[in-house]
């Protein structure tokens, strides 16, 4: 059944909770575009940071035992020159990356303070076709296929040397379910343990159609961030060990 309340206030959340009384809440909510939040800050603030307090203080105020997880993002270690983990230093690059952080800090107050069943899932980069067009990923694999089909458009992009650790969305979506499965809440890093640039991501695809990727692809420096991530990637082997979770794809 489907609901309508608003993240920006709080008596809308804690009235819903109060009559749905459910076990489990997972907060996947929020301005999810890294790019739209230079252009969009305070939006990009208020949807992430605002929602996810109110939720938690919903739930302290229902004395419902209900678990709750929130979505976090690989974004709030910046850089990782060193393989990311539970325990890596906190270097937001973003408005994104910085809410997030915050998010995720508060989740770790309100465990601390109030005794809650409150995690967060530190999920690296995931993909599947349900991922928006405006996706760097999306955007790649669409204009591709339309160049394969005869399109003459080139395909714009920004900084290709970057790189990610990516994986496949329904194994992470699986380990959010675990998270909340485990006898204690805590929080996980989530990721393949492995990351490519950018510019491989292309190669691949152009050469999935026997294309070269060079003829096709044009860069805009208009494209590249304030501040961007070069390297991102993970270690997972505490998923690994506490969850039993694991990708099957690119896997660790």
């Amino acid at each position: 059944e489907k609901i309508s309340l608003s993240f920006n206030d709080f008596r809308s959340i804690y009235q819903q909770i109060s009559i749905i009384k459910p076990d489990e809440i997972y907060n996947l909510a929020g301005q999810t575009s890294v790019s739209l939040s230079f252009s969009q800050p305070v939006e990009t603030l208020e949807s992430i940071v605002l929602g996810n307090i109110n939720l938690l203080e919903s739930i302290r105020f229902s004395n419902l035992p209900i678990k709750y997880y929130n979505a976090g993002s690989s974004e709030i270690f910046g850089n990782t020159s060193e393989v990311a983990h539970e325990n890596s230093i906190l270097n937001p690059l973003s408005p994104y990356g910085v809410s997030k952080a915050a998010a995720y800090l508060q989740v770790k107050n309100y465990r601390d303070a109030y005794n809650l069943f409150a995690t967060t899932g530190i999920l690296f980069n995931h993909e599947s076709p349900l991922r928006k067009k405006h996706f760097v990923t999306a955007k790649i694999i669409n204009a591709v296929c339309s160049i394969h089909k005869g399109s003459k458009k080139k395909l714009v992009l920004g900084n290709l040397d970057i790189t990610r650790d990516w994986g496949w969305s329904p194994e992470y979506v699986e380990s959010m379910w675990r998270i909340l499965q485990y006898k204690d809440p805590e929080d996980f890093v989530i990721g393949t343990g492995k990351s490519i640039s950018l510019k491989e991501f292309v190669k691949y695809v152009f050469e999935y159609f026997n294309l070269n990727w060079k003829d096709y692809v044009k860069i805009d420096k208009k494209l590249f961030r304030p501040s961007d991530i070069k390297i991102s990637r993970c270690n997972p082997s505490k998923a690994k060990k506490i969850l039993n979770w694991k990708p099957k794809l690119n896997s660790y």
